[in-house]
């Protein structure tokens, strides 16, 4: 019986040259509706599952106000991206080499961010961002909730991905960040975490969709998978390790590895025919340019 790996290598094999002869990355943000759903967790082990698979992948801590994918990853950071765009540092030497095909591009925890408008040190911005042009997914940590930063974050990202648990008031506030988010993404992704079993994720989802359906003209609400209630998730938290790495072989990673497998299909099926050509820099401009 062919098992989650096995699968996931194979589609590394099939896409894997495509995605490298296209040099677009691909940008997938990862969102929530509230805080203290495990959407930064999800991020940060999404991203090392792909990494450990081949793929070359950039994790980006745009959780304005709440940064801290560097204490999930137990590294250590000095400066962020608002200090290159400051021109008091090179994108170069704020990345943090995590590991082997995952990098870390540290955020700031604060709204200035997207407030430099100084020509001169965008342009020498966009020129650094070459470095990052051989990535072949980027991993958006955003912040929770509808805000409007977070907002041009989902807009600008190839795919979105919102993650609530089984709690009523979660459900609530993924509800309304996928209905806000809709006005802009007609496909979006569900990940339901901290969930006893796959018939709770089923009858979620059911339930989120069908109001979806029924509210929202247009939208497509696409459950891509869920992640069990699963002490080595805590415990791997608490010794900010990773749980893919800690139980690779566990129920959790097993679950991740088909949402990584579901997401992969999906994207290596769409880079096919897409032809535009879109680094990071080109990322930031259309933040800016929306600002």
């Amino acid at each position: 019986m062919q098992t989650q790996a096995n699968k996931l290598q194979e589609l590394v094999k099939e896409g894997k040259s495509s995605v490298r002869k296209n040099t677009r990355t691909k940008y997938i943000a990862i969102t929530s509706g509230k805080g203290g759903v495990g959407k930064s967790t999800l991020s940060a082990n999404l991203a090392n599952v792909l990494a450990k698979n081949g793929y070359k992948v950039g994790l980006f801590d745009a959780d304005i106000g709440l940064a801290n994918l560097d204490v999930i990853l137990n590294v250590r950071i000095s400066k962020n991206i608002l200090h290159v765009l400051k021109g008091e540092a090179t994108l170069e030497e704020i990345i943090v080499h995590v590991k082997k095909n995952l990098i870390l591009i540290p955020g700031e925890s604060g709204d200035e961010i997207l407030k430099y408008n100084d020509q001169f040190l965008y342009e020498r911005f966009f020129e650094e961002t070459k470095v990052l042009d051989d990535l072949d997914f980027m991993i958006i940590d955003t912040g929770a909730g509808i805000g409007r930063h977070t907002q041009l974050f989902l807009e600008a990202a190839d795919e979105v991905i919102v993650v609530t648990v089984p709690d009523p008031a979660a459900i609530t506030d993924a509800y309304a960040t996928i209905k806000v988010t809709s006005k802009v993404k007609p496909i979006i992704h569900l990940v339901l975490n901290m969930t006893k079993s796959a018939k709770e994720a089923e009858l979620i989802y059911e339930k989120i969709s069908k109001v979806a359906v029924a509210n929202i003209e247009g939208l497509s609400l696409n459950l891509l998978g869920r992640l069990p209630e699963d002490k080595l998730i805590a415990k791997s938290i608490k010794q900010r390790t990773l749980f893919s790495d800690d139980a690779p072989n566990g129920a959790a990673s097993h679950e991740l590895k088909r949402i990584v497998n579901n997401l992969v299909y999906r994207l290596e099926r769409k880079v096919l025919k897409d032809e535009e050509d879109r680094g990071f820099g080109s990322f930031i401009k259309s933040l800016i340019d929306k600002f």
